[in-house]
């Protein structure tokens, strides 16, 4: 060995740095599509068929106060990433007021290059990604994960939506990496009557991954984008019909399965007490689709709506010998609090050129202690309700057009409260509708405006609006533009197949938001 003291100081250094790129954790991010707060048995749901998930809850915190940035998927998960409330991040549409938008695979946008993914700065950090699953913020190449601090990817850029003819619309490409490996319907099949391998699918690609990263002794970032139980829902054949809530439930029971399936592989590699798993969903159970979908449990109405059935979501966090076992926090929480948890974790240090508004949950989730804040319901490119503690107030209150639900588009079916469930867009801004959501979590009750209580709670969720909109600069809207030329005829790597398909003329036109 050499006795160089400059030799051995340098040789003490490559040690400790590799100590500590091992030492760093891994995350694993289970994201679900249009799963309800009480689509869970540890949640209340009466069937009690998730028994990992509740098992998961058991060994971790369950965190019973939190929500999504959005009650629609693809904003939703450009707030997960980038930490950022859609209205900041540019994934909103100005089009018409407060309606919701996505991306549908004629979106002329995408997620922007000026924000920070939380999976770029792990990758420029000696972390492997990868996602599985839906992607949902822009089907174009410049969009893509790969493109945005993600080193694997196999899943859509869309939704599952489908079967297309392949000449007005393209069925949905899957990838794997940067090419196309098929279509939806096509290569991967979803049958008429919801039957498909792909969560099984989905379930391989994320055990091989973390084995793989495990061998490597690479720290790991797994973000398990499933869509199952988003409509139309399906299921492999070993879990149709095992279910008491029908195809739904089937999707659930299975996702259940994946998700114990990624828990025991990270035990059996001997990593789960290296690695935080969070579980949760997009946005609340599409009540619309009424027995077809999901359950919000106690909660007011939807998906699409920033009632709290929109926007709260079933949450569970798991890491073996470091959060403790059997533990509830009522901390309210957000997705976009795993952006700053996470790169906290890992060392690494988030932007200070922009306002992130994602927390810290590193406290809640090791101490159980609570760091106030307030929880802003977006809907496009309106500030609709604010929640401070355990007071909520509406400043907008909106379901849908009276139209659509004479059409039969109900977004809180059974739940139809005067006043509160408007179907016109109702400006409550300088009397804000109250409710305490620890009595009264359906917000069926409201606070009367002449009571002491209204009176003190009232001014004080106004000054945090206040504040909020002094330091608000909206970003420029990416969900405003539509080309069906931009659809998905020719991805990259439909040469290599021989499966391209001819683009119509490009007729870029402003997008149609309906809700």
């Amino acid at each position: 060995m050499s006795s160089c003291p400059a030799c051995l100081v340098g040789l003490l250094l490559i040690c400790l740095s590799i100590d500590y790129i091992n030492a760093r954790p891994n995350f694993v991010i289970m994201l679900m599509d249009d799963m309800g707060w009480g689509d869970l048995g540890v949640y209340g749901n009466p069937e009690k068929e998730t028994p990992n998930l509740d098992a998961m809850a058991a060994e971790g915190m369950l965190l019973p106060n939190f929500y999504s940035a959005n009650p629609l998927c693809s904003p939703s998960r450009a707030s997960l990433l980038s930490g950022r409330l859609p209205i900041r991040n540019g994934f909103y549409s100005n089009n018409a007021h407060a309606r919701n938008a996505y991306t549908p695979q004629d979106i002329a946008g995408g997620i922007p290059d000026a924000e920070i993914l939380f999976p770029e700065l792990l990758q420029s950090n000696g972390y492997r990604s990868k996602i599985i699953g839906k992607w949902h913020l822009g089907q174009q190449p410049q969009y893509h994960p790969l493109k945005h601090g993600f080193d694997e990817w196999f899943g859509a850029p869309n939704c599952h939506f489908g079967p297309y003819d392949d000449k007005k619309t393209p069925n949905i490409p899957v990838y794997r990496d940067a090419d196309m490996v098929g279509r939806y319907y096509e290569d991967f099949m979803i049958t008429s009557d919801g039957e498909s391998n792909l969560t099984q699918i989905y379930i391989q690609e994320a055990l091989t991954f973390i084995q793989k990263e495990a061998a490597s002794n690479q720290p790991f970032l797994l973000y398990w984008a499933v869509d199952a139980t988003h409509g139309p829902v399906y299921a492999s054949p070993a879990f149709m019909g095992t279910s008491n809530r029908g195809r739904y439930g089937d999707a659930v029971r299975e996702l259940d399965y994946g998700a114990g399936a990624i828990l025991k592989q990270l035990q059996t590699l001997g990593i789960d007490n290296n690695t935080l798993v969070i579980f949760s969903s997009d946005n609340g159970a599409a009540t619309y689709a009424k027995t077809g979908g999901g359950s919000n449990g106690p909660f007011l109405c939807g998906k699409e709506t920033t009632f709290e059935g929109g926007m709260r979501e079933p949450t569970i966090a798991w890491w073996p010998g470091k959060i403790g076992a059997g533990q509830v926090s009522h901390q309210l929480g957000s997705l976009m609090d795993l952006y700053t948890t996470i790169l906290e974790l890992a060392g690494v240090q988030r932007p200070t050129d922009r306002i992130i508004d994602g927390i810290s949950l590193t406290n809640t989730l090791f101490n159980n202690q609570e760091t106030d804040r307030e929880i802003f319901y977006y809907r496009g490119d309106e500030l609709m309700a604010v929640r401070q503690g355990l007071y909520k107030a509406h400043l907008w209150t909106w379901t849908n057009s009276i139209e659509e639900f004479n059409e039969g588009t109900d977004f809180c079916p059974g739940q139809e409260i005067a006043n509160v469930t408007t179907h016109d867009q109702v400006n409550n801004t300088m009397q804000p509708l109250l409710f305490h959501l620890g009595t009264d979590p359906g917000e069926k009750y409201l606070i009367h405006p002449m009571s002491h209580e209204y009176r003190t709670i009232i001014p004080r969720i106004q000054a945090a609006i206040m504040k909020h909109k002094q330091t608000l600069v909206r970003g420029t809207p990416q969900l405003n533009y539509c080309d069906s030329s931009l659809m998905n005829w020719a991805p990259t790597g439909c040469e290599k197949l021989g499966r391209c398909l001819t683009a119509p003329p490009s007729n870029r036109q402003l997008c149609v938001w309906p809700h």
